[in-house]
């Protein structure tokens, strides 16, 4: 297939209208059969639930170029049954799993143009979403949905390379204990903008939540999960049920233990222990992994030995591991890429 006429290697981390977007709408207790559309308007009632009362859930995913020349998406099957939890935490229809891979499938096959060729550090990111539709104006969930997925063909996270970041320990809250930290849903986003603006507003380039309930326990950011590397290369991650259930961090620590043969533990991580950690690194989609060089506490710093300059050694590994699995140049576990074509 030709490829659109895009200046691949300087595409951003933004939206592009690709040419189709698949739409399915729930009414009458029953979803109907989905459609492909050029239209990339939505239009709702102004009265419509996800308007009033924030009733919206969303995931994130990427399809790749692999070295071979295939169309993949990575373990699209989790991203589905992340969005059925985040379904049915905000009381909306779950969108059937196996339908929801069929048609991230469609959708990233419709629009095989856009997917940036291998080697240009560009993807197709992926975006299902799911929001209430018709009128609510009591406190209520909606009758009616909309389930949708749009592409868009996105740079590398880090133009120019990777920088370690600095980051604040951050007086606001992320999630409450009991609450929605743990599903993909808009509000929580929507609750983090103050936080992250008044973070770069104070030069960091992200935030360190602790645990609502006695603010001593490691969370996560806005957007991605922490990992952590001891100083005796065990991988270590927060455990918590306040935390978003990363993709990759799942696939991280999966590709520490069976590829690299490190040990990797998801357990409590306190504050305390932060300053004893050889490399730190935020993990998502976006990103793969973000290396963290600094952390601040309220004027204290937490230098790690990996530095500012570049990602730590485990680290760095890690992330060659996953991109190699994710590009076709390791052999993926199986199930875990989705060939397109």
């Amino acid at each position: 297939m030709e490829k659109k006429n895009i200046d691949w290697s300087n595409l951003g981390f933004g939206y592009v209208k690709t040419d189709y977007r698949f739409v399915s709408d729930f009414k009458d207790n029953a979803w109907d059969e989905g459609r492909m559309t050029q239209d990339e308007t939505v239009v709702i009632n102004e009265c419509a639930g996800v308007l009033q009362y924030a009733q919206t859930v969303f995931e994130g995913m990427k399809a790749y170029t692999t070295q071979d020349g295939r169309i993949v998406t990575f373990r699209p099957d989790l991203n589905a049954s992340r969005l059925a939890d985040s379904a049915r935490r905000l009381e909306m229809p779950v969108f059937p799993e196996d339908r929801f891979v069929e048609a991230v499938v469609n959708t990233v096959k419709a629009n095989a143009a856009y997917v940036p060729p291998y080697g240009s550090g560009a993807t197709l990111y992926i975006r299902p979403y799911m929001f209430g539709t018709n009128p609510v104006i009591g406190v209520k969930p909606a009758d009616e949905y909309q389930f949708r997925i749009f592409t868009t063909p996105v740079g590398p996270y880090f133009k120019g390379g990777v920088k370690p970041l600095t980051i604040r320990i951050s007086d606001f809250d992320r999630a409450a204990p009991h609450g929605t930290g743990h599903i993909k849903a808009g509000l929580n986003y929507a609750m983090s903008l103050h936080a992250i603006m008044d973070a770069h507003t104070q030069g960091y380039d992200e935030n360190m939540y602790l645990d609502a309930a006695t603010r001593t326990k490691v969370e996560e950011t806005g957007g991605a999960n922490f990992l952590f590397i001891t100083k005796d290369g065990k991988v270590v991650t927060p455990k918590s049920d306040s935390i978003l259930p990363s993709i990759t961090r799942r696939s991280l620590m999966y590709v520490a233990k069976e590829y690299l043969g490190l040990e990797a533990e998801e357990r409590e991580v306190y504050l305390d222990e932060v300053k004893d950690f050889a490399e730190c690194g935020l993990c998502g989609t976006a990103a793969v992994i973000s290396p963290v060089g600094k952390i601040v506490d309220h004027g204290k710093e937490i230098c790690f030995p990996s530095g500012m300059d570049a990602m730590g050694p485990v680290t760095q590994k890690l992330y060659e591991t996953l991109t190699g699995i994710q590009m076709g140049r390791l052999e993926a576990p199986e199930g875990w890429l989705k060939v397109i074509e």
